[in-house]
């Protein structure tokens, strides 16, 4: 994968709404070329699991979710901002997890 990004300047030397908005949109553009990664590991994931009962696994869900509340801290962005968004990606993976799982079987 090829991390992209526009050059922009540093939040704290932002001094107009021009600015901020150039930093956000390639952030923007950066965080959906990560999400696509994320999206062809469920692919494989998919792929993977023998058992439609495996995609969603509770288990994993809640330490993902510990190890993301960790780096949230360890990066200084709030738990309340990084938690409801992995919950939320989450659970779209797991949907979307769940078609892919049944696409590739549905000849089977």
């Amino acid at each position: 994968m090829s991390f992209t990004t526009d050059p922009r300047p540093a939040p704290a030397d932002c001094t107009t709404m021009a600015e901020v908005r150039v930093g956000v949109d390639a952030l923007d553009r950066l965080l959906v070329e990560v999400l696509a990664e994320r999206q062809r590991y469920m692919h494989a994931a998919a792929r993977i699991k023998p058992d439609r009962a495996a995609v969603r696994d509770t288990a994993r869900i809640e330490d993902v979710i510990a190890k993301v509340k960790a780096a949230a801290r360890e990066a200084g962005l709030s738990e309340a901002i990084a938690e409801p968004v992995w919950r939320t990606l989450i659970e779209a993976c797991i949907a979307h997890e769940f078609g892919v799982w049944d696409a590739l079987r549905q000849d089977a």
